[in-house]
């Protein structure tokens, strides 16, 4: 599962548009601001997921799941369970 906020961080990783994104992963402009508008959990077509994550992956992102440890080396950030409030400040 990927979230919305988990994908707009990606493509500011990689420092890549939507229709760069839209390209690598074989989807169209207007799936990639469908999923980045997702509150949450983004939803979607098993293919079109796939072809996403898979992009990503390719593109050097790793994708960390709530609770679990990353795999890889190298530099990354990940959000802490704060809440909004508590992250704004």
């Amino acid at each position: 599962m990927i979230t919305s906020a988990q994908l707009r961080a990606a493509r500011g990783l990689l420092g890549i548009d939507q229709r760069e994104l839209a390209d690598i992963a074989g989807l169209s402009v207007p799936t990639i601001q469908r999923m980045e508008a997702s509150a949450g959990v983004i939803r979607g077509n098993v293919d079109s997921m796939m072809k996403l994550v898979t992009a990503l992956d390719r593109a050097g992102i790793e994708l960390i799941a709530e609770g679990a440890a990353s795999q890889a080396t190298g530099r990354g950030v990940r959000l802490k369970n704060l809440g909004r409030t508590q992250a704004r400040r």
